[in-house]
């Protein structure tokens, strides 16, 4: 069975590893939440066991919806007597996009209404409404046409822990909290001996949370009391009760050998007070020591290891302060050394203010503020990384901040379509004649890899000049992405006598090894090291997003497939067959990988080792969707000379006679210098330039590296 756990953005990752960690066999991460396959009794372990989840809801059902009569009409179709009684009380909560139903409470009403029709309609009587503390909390998400119905398994949000009495300002939510904690690692540094301290702890969520941890008490454990967390019908409550009481057992043992290791201090004694307070209703109250004390008067620690944890003050309200966030830092390189640092900072900007070189940086939300994470270990480097240089030089330092910029100004569009992969520089800054490439693993988005390809340099730039270029460009990179040598892949222009060649790094050994990304829905294999090309080419992410969306249920066609990528979109796409053709065993081999990694395989997705022009004028199928990005040139022993200018039209018309009436074929290529035969095209097939659509914003400084176009029959 598959269910969800919703989390805030930026704690997918960390959600992901925690539910397989609590038993759960597949967890696999997207946005704002994980998607589980799992029995009921790892949802219910979830709502107790899960520190970063938002809710956990187990889906009742999934219909098409596009109007409010259909989303009343499927709910009332469902068998309500199965899942709660006429006198308990009820709630839903919605969240709708899309443009039938746009408004999220009216959403919600139906759905109650439609729930309480068919419950008068059964027993003559109905469940009332509560929406604080229902017997029965729903959830509907509508999107796309899409509707599924969810049972809120912990009855609300599962952030509140049941402890606290007091709040300052502006709270941190315990699950972020715990996010803190974990990226810096406090679990094993506990389990070593270490200690943790909040200098500026406001009113002790950070604190409290790692006593938790450290005692092993189960974060749902009092959210609910002496009740279960719902009151559902299908709950097993027998399963909770033991569950529940097991934690109690686990609880006592922790508690009973708890070390006292937390230490937390303010300037403010207003938070002072709520941090006892809070303490004290956790459990606490002995294992917490706080002071009242400015963050920059830290005393040195006697303890050579441990984890400072913080929250500074950064959002409008408490008006950020970038002197604030410098005292800070200095305050821990005198007090803690050799401790880490986990810092919750309002941006990148304040965390290069407190002057700490971050191991990792991450992007948290906390509500709808967008934080960066600083992880640094130590918080005081005795020297630098060896080999690292102590100084960017002036050109590199001017092409760091174009990166940087150049992530900002990509950031919002990342976001919003959920691209992990995407190219960060196209030889923006002339004299620097480079492409950076960035690939994110798809199960860690801190696992981030940088591909750089260098462009070749008019002949009259001495080679020097060239080299010293190009190791600037790599130091600017490391510098900006904090990666070390070793993630960082480079293919380099060499001279010779034949002029410039493209090739890898001489210097860079084979290494064998493909890392898996995201893009969309789909897992796709990439070798960033061993090969000129990757095994995906970013700059078609347009066109296969197309795909995606176009494939479900349509017999889809891929010629010159090299590793699959547009094949693996359509099938993730809900194609009902794909076929595959490329003359090489390797690329063919690497596309079955690619569907193996996605869980697709069996006899629909045909793989064909063959002449792709010479088979497809052989072939007697019929394809609802068609992609076709052949190469330039290919002169191989085992096909017909091919040359993409003087075959297009032989080919293009191939490929139409296979489309069925209302097939479509999407066809590109990267040669620079093609010219499509607009009078001999026109004559077989109806033609459209996709032009700029199908250049994504991370190549618009490069609007020829491919030309598109969208083909259907006559």
């Amino acid at each position: 069975m598959k269910f969800f756990l919703s989390c805030g953005k930026g704690l997918e990752y960390l959600l992901a590893d925690e539910i397989t960690a609590l038993g759960c066999q597949r967890a696999s991460a997207t946005i704002a939440g994980v998607n589980v396959e799992g029995e009921l009794a790892d949802a219910q372990r979830a709502v107790l066991w899960s520190r970063l989840a938002s809710r956990v809801l187990w889906p009742l059902a999934e219909f098409y919806c596009d109007d409010e009569d259909v989303l009343y009409r499927s709910v009332n179709a469902l068998p309500w007597q199965e899942h709660l009684d006429a006198g308990m009380t009820l709630a839903v909560d919605a969240h709708v996009s899309g443009d039938g139903i746009t408004h999220e409470r009216f959403a919600a009403q139906r759905v109650k209404d439609a729930v309480v029709d068919k419950m008068r309609a059964w027993c003559g009587d109905r469940p009332s409404v509560d929406v604080d503390a229902p017997d029965l909390r729903l959830n509907l998400v509508l999107r796309k046409g899409r509707a599924i119905l969810s049972v809120d398994l912990g009855g609300g949000p599962m952030h509140r822990r049941g402890w606290r009495k007091v709040q300052g300002e502006a709270p941190l939510k315990e699950t972020l909290a715990a996010a803190v904690l974990l990226r810096g690692g406090w679990p094993q540094v506990y389990a070593d001996g270490g200690t943790l301290l909040d200098p500026m702890c406001g009113s002790g969520t950070l604190l409290i949370e790692g006593a938790e941890m450290a005692a092993d008490v189960a974060p749902g454990l009092r959210r609910h009391g002496e009740v279960p967390p719902t009151r559902w019908l299908g709950f097993d409550t027998a399963g909770w009760w033991r569950m529940h009481d097991d934690a109690l057992v686990r609880e006592r043992k922790g508690r009973g050998a708890l070390r006292h290791a937390f230490h937390g201090s303010d300037l403010d004694p207003h938070a002072i007070r709520a941090a006892r307070e809070n303490a004290t209703a956790a459990g606490f109250r002995d294992a917490i020591a706080f002071d009242e004390r400015q963050a920059g008067a830290l005393l040195p620690r006697p303890e050579p290891r441990g984890l400072v944890v913080c929250n500074p003050p950064y959002d409008a309200r408490l008006q950020a302060d970038a002197a604030l966030y410098a005292a800070l830092g200095e305050a821990l390189r005198h007090a803690v050394p050799g401790w880490r640092a986990s810092l919750l900072c309002g941006s990148q900007a304040l965390a290069r203010a407190t002057g700490l070189r971050a191991q990792k940086t991450y992007q948290l939300f906390n509500g709808a503020l967008e934080c960066s994470l600083l992880v640094c270990d130590p918080v005081k480097p005795a020297v630098l990384a060896p080999g690292e240089p102590r100084e960017l030089s002036p050109g590199a330092r001017m092409l760091a901040n174009r990166l940087r910029k150049n992530l900002r100004a990509l950031k919002a569009w990342r976001a919003r379509e959920g691209v992990d992969c995407f190219r960060v520089y196209d030889a923006d800054l002339p004299e620097y004649a480079a492409a950076i490439d960035v690939y994110t693993e798809a199960d860690d988005p801190d696992a981030v890899w940088l591909h750089v390809q260098e462009y070749a340099a008019p002949k009259d730039i001495p080679e020097a000049d060239v080299r010293r270029r190009f190791g600037e460009i790599l130091a600017a990179a490391r510098d900006v992405f904090g990666l070390p040598r070793e993630r960082v892949a480079t293919k380099v222009r060499a001279r010779g006598k034949g002029g410039s060649k493209y090739a890898q790094d001489p210097g860079q050994a084979q290494r064998d090894e493909r890392i898996v990304v995201r893009e969309g829905a789909a897992r796709l294999q990439v070798n960033l090291f061993d090969y000129l090309d990757t095994g995906l080419f970013l700059d078609h992410r347009p066109v296969r997003q197309r795909i995606a969306q176009e494939a479900e249920g349509r017999r889809f066609l891929n010629l010159f497939c090299y590793t699959g990528a547009a094949t693996v979109q359509a099938a993730v796409g809900g194609a009902a067959t794909t076929t595959s053709v490329d003359l090489s065993a390797t690329y063919l081999q690497w596309l079955a990988d690619n569907l193996q990694e996605n869980g697709l395989g069996g006899y629909q997705h045909r793989l064909v080792q063959a002449d792709a022009l010479a088979w497809l004028e052989a072939d007697m199928g019929i394809y609802d969707l068609v992609f076709c990005d052949p190469p330039t040139f290919s002169n191989s022993a085992r096909a017909d000379d091919f040359d993409l200018q003087r075959e297009h039209v032989r080919l293009l018309q191939a490929a139409v006679a296979r489309l069925s009436p209302d097939g479509v074929l999407y066809f590109s290529n990267n040669y620079r210098r093609f010219r499509l035969d607009e009078a001999a095209v026109p004559r077989f097939a109806r033609c459209q330039d996709l032009g700029a659509a199908s250049i994504p914003p991370d190549f618009a400084r490069n609007p020829r590296i491919h030309q598109a176009w969208r083909l259907r029959p006559l």
